[in-house]
């Protein structure tokens, strides 16, 4: 990843409207989002961003804070400065009208962690999950051969060993536990 791309992970709450606060504040500050990927968690109420901003380090830090201050974020942290496993998948589509051209496919795969998932007479899908670089350069070796068409899902992030970011947060049923006799408050 070049030095100026920073991976920031934010957990927010499930709810609509919410992506959209986040793209605001980078579209207020004029940073441009390099990949944004949004996902639940193995809490439905909790979903997680993987945001790769092109700014500078000392830039990114506002950003984390700026990220902290929205309405329905519980947590952020700014992976770039620790250990982390990233990820990237990208869907490409090629002409494989002729022997030499599937050959070369075949020969991508083979040399990085690509392979092909569909194959027809005329073009050959080739799916490629690695470091955003590593996708880079299978495109880059597909692309003699004629890319079609392409599709990447944008990075995912993970500090690596013990580095978790998790939360405990739960959402706070505004219509109250009439079941309980709480009144709507909750205990």
């Amino acid at each position: 990843m070049s030095e100026n791309k920073q991976t920031v992970v934010a957990l927010v709450e499930n709810k609509p409207g919410v992506l959209n606060r986040v793209a605001s504040l980078f579209r207020r500050r004029n940073y441009n989002v390099d990949s944004l990927t949004v996902g639940r968690t193995h809490k439905a109420h909790v979903s997680r961003m993987t945001i790769v901003i092109d700014v500078e380090r000392n830039d990114v830090r506002q950003i984390v804070e700026n990220l902290k201050k929205l309405v329905n974020v519980i947590d952020v942290k700014y992976l770039s400065n620790e250990p982390h496993i990233s990820r990237d998948l990208a869907l490409v589509k090629v002409r494989t009208e002729n022997a030499d051209a599937y050959n070369h496919v075949t020969e991508v795969c083979e040399r990085y962690p690509a392979r092909i998932v569909d194959m027809g007479h005329e073009v050959t899908i080739v799916e490629v999950t690695a470091s955003s670089a590593v996708v880079e350069t299978v495109i880059d070796q597909l692309r003699p051969i004629g890319i079609v068409e392409m599709v990447r899902t944008g990075v995912v992030a993970m500090g690596r060993g013990t580095r978790i970011q998790d939360t405990q947060y739960e959402p706070v049923n505004v219509r109250g536990d009439q079941s309980n006799g709480s009144n709507g408050v909750l205990i």
